[in-house]
């Protein structure tokens, strides 16, 4: 890691432990971000680390957004789940694909968290098969796109001033026949379903979103017509990349957790890590947790060097997020009693690991298309 990053990074762990971990327990169990939290992140420079300064990011790029995400998550994971979608899920992919006149409508507001924007892409019926079973549906009337249908599973959907949204604008389940549109909260015909009450991942709020004879201006267009598929594959590459940083954070806390009460907490007259079956567990979760990190730490190098790699991002995301859940329950294994309770931090790393399995494609996804591209290189 170079020095700029180094600093970046303790800048970004001294302002997450100060603002974000006192709120974490809270956040959990009442199921709610706190709101004013958007905007504090963008008064810290968090928000657009990967857009230019002329559009009110910081441009520090990608391995800064990887640490960020990282220092957020060790702090809270929900907070840091909210902030990936909004940051680069959202911002980062609207900025890549949009015209100069989107970009200027949005992306500054999106920056300062004035504005929160979310994705959306899961449908009921759609998700690993998202180009062949996408339902919603939009149709061109004049200089509008009407929209119909209900997306499912929106991280940020409750909260979201901005959204894009992926919808079929042409017969056929191909490639070409999906567009991505830059949908706006207030837009005739769109509304947003109840929150979703999750097993983990609680104050990182979800719903549902429904399109009923939505109309969406031309101008909101983001890409192309009929080519939305070029938008989501090449934002799920950056996406998978900065989403590792959420194992990241989830390991270091559980090692912020396990080590002190290691110390303290005492069996047969002597701190339990004394014991070296105890002292096996540390060396297994900070080894994954040291693995997963240099792994994703040189992926977020090479893409900031503009050296991008569909694999590589999707098996530094497999990677952590398997090691992730093993060492949150390595973590209650060595809490015992105390870790298996609800409102134990260790329960709530637990439960916010596992959507690291699922979310931004699942592993069962992610270890296909690493396979299948290995398969295919010369």
């Amino acid at each position: 890691m170079n020095n700029r990053i180094e600093k970046f990074q303790q800048f970004v762990r001294g302002y997450a432990q100060a603002e974000i971990a006192p709120l974490a327990t809270k956040i959990d169990q009442d199921n709610e971000f706190p709101t004013p939290l958007w905007q504090n992140l963008g008064q810290a420079g968090l928000l657009g680390l990967t857009i230019p300064k002329k559009y009110g990011g910081t441009d520090k790029g990608y391995f800064a957004h990887l640490v960020a995400m990282q220092e957020i998550s060790r702090a809270s994971a929900s907070v840091g789940l909210s902030y990936c979608a909004h940051s680069n899920i959202c911002l980062d992919n609207l900025f890549k694909h949009a015209h100069t006149k989107q970009r200027e409508k949005y992306v500054p507001r999106l920056c300062t968290g004035e504005w929160v924007g979310a994705l959306a892409m899961s449908e009921p019926s759609a998700g690993s098969d998202i180009v062949g079973s996408l339902t919603c549906h939009a149709e061109q009337i004049g200089n509008y796109w009407v929209a119909n249908g209900i997306k499912k599973w929106i991280t940020n959907g409750p909260d979201a001033d901005i959204y894009i949204v992926y919808m079929r604008t042409k017969a056929g389940a191909d490639s070409h026949s999906i567009t991505a549109f830059i949908v706006e909260r207030p837009m005739q015909g769109f509304s947003v379903g109840n929150k979703t009450d999750k097993l983990g991942m609680r104050g990182s709020n979800t719903s549902e979103l429904y399109f009923e004879n939505c109309k969406i201006p031309q101008e909101n267009v983001l890409g192309e017509v009929n080519e939305g598929v070029k938008v989501l594959m090449h934002g799920l590459d950056f996406e998978r990349l900065i989403l590792s940083g959420g194992p990241l954070g989830i390991m270091q806390s559980a090692l912020d957790i396990v080590l002190p009460y290691v110390k303290q907490r005492k069996q047969f007259n002597r701190p339990i890590g004394t014991f070296e079956l105890m002292q096996g567990k540390l060396a297994d979760m900070y080894t994954a947790q040291q693995a997963a990190r240099s792994f994703s730490y040189k992926i977020a190098e090479q893409f900031d060097h503009g050296v991008t790699s569909r694999k590589d991002a999707a098996a530094c995301y497999l990677f952590a997020s398997e090691a992730a859940v093993k060492v949150s329950l390595e973590a209650i294994q060595s809490l015992g009693a105390p870790g298996y309770m609800n409102d134990s931090p260790a329960s709530r790393l637990l439960r916010d690991a596992k959507v690291y399995d699922i979310g931004g494609g699942t592993n069962e996804i992610r270890r296909m298309l690493i396979g299948r591209e290995l398969f295919e290189e010369k």
